[in-house]
């Protein structure tokens, strides 16, 4: 046999003081683990991922906009897009496709925002499109977007906190000093550790205007002059006041956005040209073949996507005598071409993620922008100070400059001439060193004077420049010229139209739906069909399952309301023709599982109404009967589950639906029997009544059967019809039971 390898047996030695507990369980507070490890994760994500600063950007888009910016890319010249990520990786280490795709997203050939900040060439896809890819970065250039010039103006004079990148070889900005409010310009999402930011993209003439309107009264109203927002992709907001008045105010709610179509009466088709920003087209178009396949929509023959050069198109073909406004109505209500777009003002403002409206998003970055302008003026005071500081001591040289080149000409050390230079025109070593610097060319009394004639210019701005960092009003002044700039410069009429709800063609769900008589059937076990009077004349002999029977059998149309009880005291709405036609050959749909039932919820009843006049007759176990108005289950919406449809005190023995009044027979377990008329009770408006006591039971006894009542079911009906409730009921004699009541 062969011999076993010794080295598999030697136990590894462990050195005295190191404690090794790999493959030990350690008992460790969840806590404590919470905080050492996943927090520091969850503050990464949330403070240098996910949620946008005050100036608009993630830390992506900056670091990528900032490499193009030192790039020298803010010009006429682009470059390749692969050399523009490989330069961004020195600041964000995340990999050459991310870096490519934050770009792809910034670009105007993306169309994703209102004001693309990369002016870019070649393929980058399109954001309505799910299909469309981009092409690689070595195909396609880009440069930064004229419009950058506000977003980095004045970056270089100190206007803006600058720090490490990852590895401590390079500067880059904490924030960029932009001249008007991007955060509300272009649209921004992410999502991070238990939060996330949806901010929706407004039209920048109107931030601008609302912006200086704050600035001059603190006061004003902001819906006046910032209408709705204004989406890239255009389309029509539906104008609903009070939700974007909680929009503007608290930083939240949800936006109704539809679709943009042209009829083309001639051709007979439409073609949606503008879509919501929270679909594409492929989704769109998947929606609408489903649609056609589960015949809930008839009047397409053809739907395509011509989308080309001249931008997005999706043509749907029309049948002939089809009324497009009310088609689309219905297709408005049944997929993505109206769809709520969330609104979530969650933004990094001083380091810490806040949920803000509107007004306090323009005030946060007017406390910013002013900490920008304050900061520059300080670096301009300085540098003016400074040059006035040389100015000065170049005046002195010119009293005597011929003394200026003795000094300079009979030092023997190099070193020695700005300390003589110092000692003989009594300046200090900064003016020394600059009139050292001059040429020998410009040691003239031409170039002198030039020079120090620039000292009353220099001293009128320096007390300009004072006058600003004392004068927080001059502060605005300056914002607000930046901003009428900007808004005259870049502004442009907005994308996204504004529609109230009243100038809607709205849905009518039974719009185009073919009406026809139909018999609905259901069964014992929860089987239910929906048969043609046609289909029902060929073949009346229905299939069930083993041991299954029909149990009603109601007449229709196909628009009916279908109503199902079941025993959890709720009931589930639908329409005739949310079912398939079938046949009595079929076995029918299961509808637990047709209309989703809670776990373990049977079926007990269909009541099919159109006018919903009529009642509704429960029959408890407790000997109680209720009569509800079927007004009661008529709602304005088309909610698919009610609860609380009858009382849950006792159970459910029978439920029928009645149009008008008419005699039960109900028998008890202790086997006595009555007959009432349903005209006894009054009718309810709320649906989980009690209802009234017709049959007084004795303990331990329950009502077991309620049925309408037949003549052929007793001969001697008197003796069990009663004229007041509650009764006791009569035990029935063995000649009086007859038919199914034998069998009781």
């Amino acid at each position: 046999m062969p011999q076993k390898n010794k080295d598999l047996n030697k136990v590894p030695k462990v050195n005295k003081g190191v404690v090794n507990n790999a493959g030990k369980i350690v008992n460790q507070k969840i806590v404590d683990t919470i905080e050492k490890n996943y927090m520091p994760y969850a503050m990464s994500v949330i403070m240098s991922r996910a949620i946008p600063e005050i100036d608009g950007f993630k830390p992506s888009h900056r670091k990528l906009l900032y490499t193009m910016y030192k790039m020298g890319l803010l010009g006429k010249i682009r470059t390749k897009s692969a050399n523009i990520v490989g330069q961004t990786m020195k600041l964000n280490p995340h990999g050459d496709s991310a870096i490519y795709d934050t770009m792809v997203r910034l670009s105007r050939g993306y169309e994703a925002l209102l004001h693309p900040y990369v002016d870019s060439k070649g393929n980058f896809g399109k954001f309505y499109s799910r299909d469309m890819a981009c092409a690689a970065s070595r195909y396609t250039e880009a440069k930064l977007d004229n419009i950058c010039e506000e977003i980095f103006k004045d970056i270089d004079k100190d206007c803006v906190n600058f720090t490490c990148n990852y590895d401590n070889t390079l500067q880059e900005p904490t924030l960029l000093p932009v001249s008007f409010p991007s955060i509300l310009v272009n649209a921004n999402t992410g999502i991070a550790v238990g939060m996330a930011s949806s901010i929706c993209p407004f039209n920048l003439a109107e931030v601008c205007d609302t912006t200086i309107k704050l600035i001059k009264n603190e006061n004003h109203d902001i819906s006046s002059t910032l209408i709705a927002p204004d989406f890239p992709g255009g389309g029509y907001i539906i104008y609903e006041k009070d939700k974007l008045q909680s929009i503007y105010s608290t930083g939240r709610g949800g936006l109704r956005i539809r679709a943009k179509y042209t009829y083309d009466k001639q051709s007979n088709c439409i073609d949606i040209i503008n879509i919501p920003p929270t679909t594409c087209c492929e989704l769109i178009i998947d929606k609408v073949i489903e649609l056609i396949k589960s015949n809930k929509v008839k009047e397409i023959s053809d739907i395509r996507d011509e989308t080309g050069i001249d931008g997005l198109k999706i043509t749907v073909d029309l049948k002939r005598g089809c009324n497009p406004e009310k088609l689309m109505a219905k297709l408005y209500h049944l997929t993505p071409l109206e769809d709520v777009f969330s609104c979530n003002f969650n933004v990094l403002v001083d380091g810490a993620p806040k949920v803000l409206g509107v007004k306090e998003l323009i005030k946060s970055w007017v406390r910013f922008r002013v900490d920008c302008i304050k900061r520059r003026t300080a670096f301009d005071l300085n540098k003016k100070r400074s040059k006035l500081h040389l100015l000065l001591g170049l005046s002195k040289i010119l009293l005597d400059i011929d003394k200026a080149v003795n000094i300079v000409r009979n030092t023997k050390e190099e070193v020695m001439v700005v300390p003589n230079l110092m000692e003989g025109f009594s300046i200090d070593q900064q003016q020394a060193e600059y009139v050292a610097e001059i040429k020998l060319r410009n040691l003239n009394k031409e170039y002198i004077l030039k020079h120090v004639g620039e000292s009353d210019n220099l001293k009128k701005d320096i007390e300009n420049l004072s006058e600003i960092l004392k004068n927080d009003e001059k502060v605005y002044d300056i914002i607000i010229s930046d901003l009428k700039f900007i808004s005259k410069k870049y502004g442009q009429a907005r994308k996204s139209e504004p529609v109230y709800p009243a100038e809607m063609v709205q849905y009518e769900q039974d719009d185009n739906i073919d009406d026809y008589p139909v018999t609905f059937f259901a069964t014992k076990d929860g089987y239910f069909k929906k048969i043609t009077s046609q289909s029902l004349r060929m073949n009346s002999e229905q299939k069930m399952k083993e041991n299954d029977e029909i149990s009603q059998t109601e007449s229709g149309t196909n628009t009916s309301d279908l109503l199902f009880f079941t025993d959890k005291t709720q009931v589930y709405k639908s329409k005739g023709y949310d079912f398939s036609d079938t046949k009595a050959s079929a076995m029918g749909e299961y509808i637990p599982a047709n209309l989703c039932f809670d776990a373990y919820e049977n079926f007990l009843c269909l009541a099919v109404t159109s006018e919903y006049n009529g009642f509704m007759i429960f029959f408890y176990e407790n000997g109680k009967v209720s009569k509800v108005s079927m007004k009661s289950y008529h709602t304005l919406t088309n909610r698919k589950k009610l609860i609380k449809a009858y009382s849950g005190i006792s159970k459910a023995v029978k439920i029928f639906y009645l149009t008008e009044d008419k005699e039960f027979l109900i028998t008890s377990s202790a086997g006595k029997m009555l007959i009432f008329n349903s005209n006894m009770l009054s009718i309810k408006t709320s649906k989980d009544s009690q209802g009234v006591c017709v049959m007084r039971l004795k303990k331990g006894h329950r009502i077991i059967k309620a049925e309408k009542y037949s003549e052929d079911d007793l001969p001697n009906i008197k003796k069990y019809r009663i004229k007041n409730i509650p009764a006791a009921g009569i035990k029935p004699r063995v000649e009086d039971l007859t038919g199914e009541q034998l069998k009781i």
